[in-house]
């Protein structure tokens, strides 16, 4: 070692970290590619997953340690402010090393949970501890445990590591001190960048897998997280990560796919915005969205899934069942802003969360406000969670019920009430807002379908063991659903009102392939008095749903959603799918999909094999997806989605 120490001099602290950490993270990677190993192919994924992989980590370490680099070029010594220098690059290597092996320790819980490294999620969720916390707990008990003791044990190693690293050092002249920052600056920089295009490397440039897991996996999962955050930061950016088509063409290019008269729409600043007359004409009724948390099409045996549904698939033979509907994306906040703004998915975080959408952003909500209706949220959780309150509260809901509202709930698990008492409660309001003669709006929004997958004992014959099972689960959320409607059939309201059931999304959404088209399948059903039982084989898409209620309830008005009218015989054949950092747009069996900075690739959708093949598709397609890509991030920068106050009946 001490030939090492001599031949390295004040850069050897620097280089013993720099190896042991790059060290680290590879055998992470291949723990973790050997028990991902039946997603590696073993003929040509092995070799680029630990090359790409150890390029990125290297990348990771230069821009992590360029600081204690420049530190140490300059100031370090023997001297008072050279030992304080010394000591602060000691805690700057020791608390890097630790919050390196931290984020590899708590990778393994999160795969398995959302199938990917920790990445956006893994930050947003940090906005919530108490719910995450409880979750981890209930479900990842023994990562829990171990994450917390085992960085505690590396944090005590790499200290003890570091505590002789200083002695005995050798420190250059002042006068060479510049000369060696500009050849170890020279290095840092090029192994920072990793590339000499135009373009410093980033987890695009790294890909190399039609599997997303494989993709993140060459990552470590520190780069993922401080990545995103950065993505974050850029959301005002978004839009341009997919290609550039100016708002003008996005626009001409979106009335076109709809075949709507240009007479239509009636505003110039907001270009979408269309007048519309809903095919019912009678007494406004009332409009009932329940949005199920988790509750894929998997789960659902009347669409094909598990029969783990009796409750839906007896509802379904008594309302329009919809066979052929796709999710805008993975997480509740995507299902909220697509079944209550229509809004387009975009690569950014959900219009939900967005500082710019917590105030006049179009909602049905403050839509059907303005047209005499009263609006509410009910949830059996807290409603601050993923910054709903707000975001509702600013934008049309006058009311919102959560878990502090309920009384002596009989079952209450890490995200709220139960749904039974979820459901109980909603239809207590309903029966008390149907007295007072005035038209309402409310959306529902069940929990107990969500790891850690709790609720009450001796509701189901359970289908698995043990009882806390994702299937069980379902099974669960669909008794409790079961048990709503025997309420509200027999309740005051039910000859007034229209009612969705609809997933927000699938259930841990993975897969090998770049969308994972089958994990975006969902159920929807539209229930009440008037709706024909028959079963709708369109391909739609959740931003679909709400222009089709508001046709049947009828809400006459102005809004500036993209979605069709259902009611009218128009066939869209289209759905929008965003996978992290992926979008897919699918018309039929074909899919245009569209990558960070990659030109739009074309694939055949075997919707029995739900694979995706490689295949030409027309450029006509690939401008239609871009511009759906492109309009939401449009749309939120420059203000262009607002309730039309002047035009709304």
């Amino acid at each position: 070692m001490n030939i090492f120490k001599k031949y390295l001099g004040i850069f050897y602290p620097l280089v013993v970290f720099f190896l042991l950490n790059l060290a680290l993270l590879s055998i992470s990677r291949l723990l973790l590619g050997l028990w991902q190993a039946q997603r590696i192919s073993a003929v040509d994924g092995w070799f680029p997953l630990f090359l790409q992989g150890v390029r990125i980590d290297i990348a990771s370490l230069c821009w992590l340690f360029a600081l204690p680099i420049l530190l140490t070029c300059f100031f370090s010594s023997n001297a008072l402010i050279g030992k304080v220098v010394n000591t602060f690059i000691r805690l700057w290597l020791v608390l890097s090393s630790v919050f390196i092996i931290f984020m590899e320790i708590a990778t393994p819980a999160f795969i398995e949970t959302y199938d990917f490294r920790p990445n956006r999620l893994f930050v947003e969720y940090l906005v919530t501890p108490k719910e995450v916390f409880t979750m981890l707990a209930n479900g990842h008990f023994v990562a829990l445990i171990l994450t917390p003791i085992l960085t505690a044990l590396f944090a005590y190693a790499f200290w003890r590591l570091s505590a002789n690293l200083w002695k005995n050092l050798s420190y250059p002249k002042w006068y060479w001190r510049p000369l060696v920052f500009l050849l170890v600056g020279a290095l840092t920089f090029i192994g920072a960048r990793s590339s000499f295009q135009h373009r410093g490397i980033n987890p695009a440039m790294v890909a190399f897998s039609s599997d997303p897991l494989v993709n993140s996996l060459v990552l470590n999962s520190s780069y993922s997280v401080m990545f995103a955050i950065q993505q974050m930061k850029d959301e005002d950016r978004s839009s341009e990560i997919y290609g550039k088509m100016p708002l003008d063409e996005v626009v001409a290019t979106l009335k076109q796919m709809r075949d709507r008269p240009e007479s239509d729409y009636i505003s110039d600043s907001l270009p979408t915005m269309t007048k519309n007359v809903a095919s019912y004409q009678g007494k406004p009724k009332n409009l009932v969205i329940i949005l199920e948390e988790s509750l894929g099409a998997q789960f659902i045996h009347t669409l094909g899934g598990k029969p783990l549904s009796p409750y839906f698939d007896e509802l379904a033979k008594e309302g329009w069942l919809f066979e052929n509907l796709y999710a805008t994306g993975t997480r509740s906040v995507r299902g909220i802003e697509a079944v209550t703004a229509g809004f387009t998915p975009t690569p950014a975080r959900s219009v939900v969360k967005l500082s710019g959408s917590q105030n006049n952003f179009f909602t049905i909500a403050d839509f059907l406000k303005q047209q005499g209706y009263h609006t509410s949220f009910i949830y059996g959780g807290e409603k601050h969670f993923d910054n709903m309150a707000s975001f509702f509260y600013g934008n049309g809901f006058e009311t919102i019920i959560d878990e502090k509202d309920y009384k002596n709930p009989s079952f209450v698990a890490t995200w709220g009430v139960s749904d039974e008492d979820l459901f109980a409660k909603a239809n207590e309001q309903f029966s008390q807002w149907q007295v007072s003669g005035k038209p309402f709006f409310s959306l529902v929004f069940t929990s107990s379908n969500h790891d850690p997958f709790e609720f009450p004992d001796g509701k189901i014959e359970l289908y698995e063991q043990p009882k806390q099972t994702r299937n069980n689960a379902a099974k669960y959320a669909d008794y409790a659903l079961g048990y709503f409607f025997q309420l509200a059939k027999k309740s005051n309201y039910w000859q007034d009102t229209i009612f969705l059931v609809i997933a927000d999304h699938d259930s841990r959404v993975n897969g090998s392939t770049l969308v994972p088209i089958k994990h975006f399948h969902i159920p929807a059903l539209i229930l009440g008095e008037g709706i024909a039982p028959h079963r709708d084989n369109r391909l739609v898409s959740q931003i679909d749903m709400p222009t089709t209620l508001l046709s049947l309830i009828g809400a006459s008005g102005n809004y500036p959603m993209l979605g069709y009218d259902l009611t009218q015989p128009q066939d869209p054949n289209r759905a929008l799918m965003q996978f992290d950092r992926t979008m897919a747009y699918r018309k039929g069996d074909k899919v245009a999909i569209l990558q960070q900075n990659q030109p739009v690739q074309g694939f055949h959708y075997d919707s029995k094999s739900n694979e995706l093949i490689p295949a030409d598709i027309p450029e006509t397609m690939k401008k239609e997806a871009l511009a759906y890509a492109l309009w939401g991030s449009y749309a939120y920068k420059q203000k262009l989605y607002k309730v039309d106050e002047k035009n709304n009946q």
